[in-house]
């Protein structure tokens, strides 16, 4: 059996790098993962831990005199099992190889915690990997976990390097998100400003023409209620007249 481990600092919150994570491939420098497929995704409602399956294709040659054990066969495949604990912020993935199983094991550990240092801002990989070959000689075994550590040792280095530009993009599409919601509050408010400012105005206007059409009302409704009193008056004036005449005419007759 031979073991590996390597740990490494990604200046970067511990959200972002987990959620970048499920995006890591493909990439341009890990060109040796093909695939990855979801077999099952699921939330723990007792712990609230999200818990994923995947299964991860390959290619990658392999050196011409592995080849007499295993055939030509360049495409394998891993089974990964995941963890994502919001309480303690912690993800966890564990895998194991499905092709060449008979020949070799490789059980892999990575975990993704917030930084000692720097909790806030950046995230510690860490990484082991336990590699046991499986033959009739212990020189054949060593000598096939010697190369699967050197291999192992590769795609590590690759895999940091290639989730790094994956980070970057990720960091700059989301400082672009945030500029175009900055830029788009700003001129929301501005447009909700403008408004405001010329509904008061509207408002002040139509108040100006309301209280003008109350005075020429009320003014007009005083002439014509002086105007319907003056004539009121003449009737009645003209018909005491008449009724004086009649009574007159009346007992003048006596």
């Amino acid at each position: 059996m031979k073991l590996f481990s390597s740990q490494h600092d990604f200046q970067y919150p511990w959200a972002s790098v987990t959620a970048a994570n499920w995006v890591k491939y493909p990439n341009e420098v890990s060109t040796h993962v093909v695939a990855v497929d979801v077999l099952r995704r699921e939330v723990d409602h007792t712990t609230g831990m999200l818990i994923t399956e995947r299964l991860i294709t390959c290619e990658q040659p392999i050196p011409q005199w592995l080849r007499c054990f295993v055939g030509g066969q360049n495409r394998s495949y891993v089974r990964e099992v995941s963890t994502v604990d919001p309480s303690t912020r912690t993800l966890t993935m564990r895998s194991c190889n499905l092709t060449m199983s008979n020949l070799l094991k490789v059980y892999e550990t990575c975990v993704y915690k917030p930084s000692e240092s720097d909790p806030d801002n950046q995230t510690t990989f860490y990484q082991s990997a336990e590699i046991t070959a499986y033959a009739t000689f212990k020189r054949i075994c060593d000598k096939i976990e010697d190369w699967s550590v050197e291999r192992f040792d590769q795609n590590a280095k690759k895999g940091k390097i290639g989730f790094e530009s994956v980070l970057k993009l990720l960091d700059e599409k989301l400082d672009i998100g945030n500029k175009f919601i900055d830029e788009v509050s700003g001129k929301t408010v501005g447009v909700i400003h403008d408004v405001s400012d010329k509904t008061v105005d509207v408002i002040n206007e139509v108040s100006d023409k309301t209280v003008d059409v109350l005075h020429e009302v009320s003014d007009k409704t005083v002439v014509a209620i002086s105007d319907v009193s003056v004539k009121t008056v003449g009737v009645l004036g003209h018909l005491t007249q008449g009724l004086v005449s009649i009574s007159s005419g009346i007992f003048g007759r006596g």
